[in-house]
């Protein structure tokens, strides 16, 4: 819808002002989450309006989170790249020791015992935000047909790879956050769906590699042992934001079965995905969260499933055109039918927070910056689902 567009791009341009993108700003506000949402937004706009400063906003976020978030902090002592790399070649790697979540408060000192409520708000590398920056980085790469792109995601991924994973008696698992260095967890936990978005982000990656055609870091190794740690695991969840990564990550595997030679595996996943989204679904709406008061809202999160259940219809578009991809077509089929029902809830939620008076509210206003970008990615989707 051309209204949705309109929408979309005062509210990305608004976002770049406020954030210090555009105009130029000395003390830019980077976040990682929302900074990877906002290049996939940007990428779209230019694809659906051909205006270049779209293109040339989402390459200035690019380079921006690289040099805020790639590197230590102010109130850090330690200066420079994360990576250790000189000027020189940092900017040459601008990926290779990770990137920071972008907190308000710097990480806690390895003398401070947890201080869980407090985490929240302190600074490190969380493992799924890395790897929608890797997707983001593979858009920019299409949209410009520049394979550096491709290849600081794929530096990325063996980076958190080796730097979240690790060996235990049963196999490997995976640290929920990290410090900033890399050197040691913040967090000991394994986040619900990080082995999920990593394993599909992986392939992603690779297929990407292949359609370049020249040499870049392979990640075969990264990919053989990330499967055995997805296996088995239990992806459902009621939680909005979650709900939304299902079946966003269902809409990745589904392009991922069209082109990559993992298919088998991969369509046993989707079936999974998508009757584990059908499950939370569920259970959301039967909870109607959807009817709180405002104050116990949160847009970015209703906005999440907003942009999975969108996610649906193109999965439907996919199972009609491609048919003979998928060995389980009819299932699956009737499993996105069966979700397709929940598509006007994703349009009540849009709805609800493009209205003025509610995002007047204390739970837009404190969560701004991601609320507004959230709600840009539900309006046009397709920039941050497609691969």
């Amino acid at each position: 819808m051309r209204s949705n567009i309109i929408t979309a791009k005062k509210i990305m341009v608004d976002f770049a002002s406020i954030t210090g993108l555009e105009p130029h700003s000395l003390n830019p506000k980077r976040y990682l989450w929302t900074d990877a949402f906002a290049v996939c937004n940007y990428l779209e706009l230019y694809k659906q309006t051909s205006d270049k400063n779209f293109l040339n906003l989402a390459l200035k976020l690019t380079d921006q989170v690289h040099h805020t978030l790639g590197r230590y902090r102010d109130d850090d002592p330690r200066e420079g790249w994360i990576s250790g790399l000189d000027d020189e070649f940092g900017e040459i790697h601008p990926t290779l020791g990770g990137l920071r979540i972008g907190k308000e408060l710097n990480e806690r000192p390895t003398n401070e015992p947890t201080n869980e409520r407090l985490e929240w708000d302190r600074d490190g590398q969380y493992y799924h935000y890395l790897t929608k920056w890797m997707h983001a980085l593979c858009k920019v790469s299409r949209a410009t047909s520049d394979p550096v792109y491709t290849k600081w995601a794929l530096e990325l991924a063996q980076t958190a790879h080796k730097g979240f994973t690790y060996r235990t008696p049963k196999g490997k698992k995976m640290y929920w956050k990290m410090s900033i260095d890399l050197s040691h967890p913040q967090v000991h936990s394994m986040g619900q769906h990080d082995p999920l978005d990593g394993y599909l982000t992986y392939i992603e990656l690779q297929i990407a590699n292949q359609n370049f055609g020249q040499y870049l870091p392979d990640l075969t190794h990264e990919i053989d042992d990330m499967t055995p740690i997805c296996k088995g695991m239990s992806f459902y969840t009621d939680d909005p934001l979650g709900i939304g990564g299902l079946l966003s990550d269902a809409m990745k595997a589904s392009q991922l079965i069209i082109n990559s030679s993992v298919s088998i595996n991969l369509e046993i996943l989707l079936q999974d995905l998508l009757i584990s989204a059908l499950l939370g679904l569920k259970s959301y709406v039967k909870k109607n969260a959807q009817g709180y008061p405002i104050e116990y809202r949160l847009a970015f999160r209703e906005m999440g499933v907003s942009i999975g259940i969108k996610g649906i219809y193109y999965i439907k578009i996919l199972l009609e055109s491609h048919k003979n991809s998928f060995k389980e077509h009819d299932y699956l089929f009737h499993q996105v039918e069966d979700l397709m029902e929940y598509m006007p809830l994703a349009h009540s939620l849009e709805k609800f927070w493009l209205k003025k008076e509610n995002r007047k509210s204390k739970t837009w206003i404190e969560h701004q910056k991601i609320n507004m970008v959230m709600l840009a990615t539900s309006l046009v989707p397709c920039g941050f689902l497609t691969i």
